[in-house]
């Protein structure tokens, strides 16, 4: 799954693809923004994301989107 969050004064967004399915997503964010703390998110290879939720502008949450390549045929 993919998540995407945006950052207050940041012009990138974070993208990370996480294990996690959309409803824990949801919870954490909602569990964040009831504490006044911290974000904390772990994507698919362990790594650790970490923000405080004054700076959160926006969480996406999608499932993930497996494009072709190589050659093929439609």
């Amino acid at each position: 799954m993919e998540v995407k969050i945006g950052v207050q004064q940041s012009p990138r967004e974070l993208v990370l693809e996480s294990a996690q399915s959309p409803a824990e997503v949801e919870q954490a964010v909602s569990e964040a923004l009831a504490k006044d703390g911290v974000l904390s998110l772990t994507d698919e290879k362990g790594r650790k994301v970490i923000i405080p939720v004054a700076k959160l502008a926006y969480v996406e949450i999608a499932e993930a989107s497996h494009r072709p390549f190589g050659f093929t045929t439609r």
